[in-house]
């Protein structure tokens, strides 16, 4: 699948799901991944819990739900591969995706950059 161009043609609504060590669920509103290749999504995360569920647990779900009165969307499921806090690459990537407002040092600061393997995809319903 191309990514790149699905997650450019298409608005809606991101939700990470991640889960701790014990199994306990969180779910969060994120935007879209930053397409690294059809293979590998990154996110932009605070300390919060979501990226503390990564330290633990490196399983995570992407949950897209396109903008229409439909249920379409994907549902992508991820592994953890790296992070890093290096601070200009999270800025050059923030202003690659997000208006430049939105990657100011005060929102970014304590961040990290997560990328993550594309494990498998399916529709957001259905198989």
């Amino acid at each position: 699948m191309d990514f790149k161009k699905y997650f450019e043609a298409k608005k809606g609504l991101g939700i990470l799901s991640t889960s701790d060590k014990k199994g306990k669920v969180n779910a969060a509103v994120y935007s879209k991944p930053q397409v690294i290749d059809d293979k590998h999504f990154a996110f932009i995360m605070g300390d919060k819990l979501t990226h503390a569920n990564l330290k633990d647990n490196p399983w995570a779900v992407f949950l897209f739900k396109e903008d229409g009165p439909d249920y379409q969307g994907k549902r992508v499921y991820l592994k953890k591969e790296s992070e890093t806090d290096n601070q200009e690459l999270i800025s050059r990537t923030c202003k690659s995706v997000y208006p430049e407002t939105y990657c100011q040092t005060q929102y970014l600061k304590n961040s990290f950059l997560v990328t993550f393997v594309v494990e498998s995809v399916l529709p957001l319903v259905g198989e």
